[in-house]
């Protein structure tokens, strides 16, 4: 019988900040997108979390990436290059993926990643 990975199971080997600011994010989506069905990804460099109305990774609104060498924290958009951008605040040049590094979670751009939800 194959065992079952937890979430807590998997943020183990990240540091206690990265994972206060994972647990920080994983509320505020629950926040703004209740209904939403919570898929995770354990990736060869990354950790992800992306959340869809549906079970499909294709229909994912908005995900996070815990990347391992550096820790590094990303939210952002699968389909984010078409979004309004007014602030210029969304990372990435590719034709589909933007998104924010999450520095701290108080200057975490709630309001404004909000509307873009």
């Amino acid at each position: 019988m194959a065992s079952k990975l937890t979430l807590a199971t998997l943020l183990n080997p990240f540091d206690k900040k990265t994972i206060e600011k994972v647990m920080f994010l994983r509320e505020f989506v629950r926040e703004i997108l209740p209904q939403a069905n919570e898929l995770i990804y354990d990736n060869y460099n990354a950790l992800a979390i992306g959340w869809s109305l549906s079970e499909k990774q294709t229909h994912i609104i908005c995900s996070m990436a815990i990347y391992r060498g550096n820790e590094n924290l990303h939210f952002g958009f699968l389909f984010g290059s078409p979004l309004s951008d007014p602030r210029k605040i969304l990372l990435g040049s590719g034709k589909q993926y933007r998104y924010v590094l999450v520095q701290e979670e108080d200057t975490f751009p709630k309001a404004y990643i909000k509307k873009l939800v």
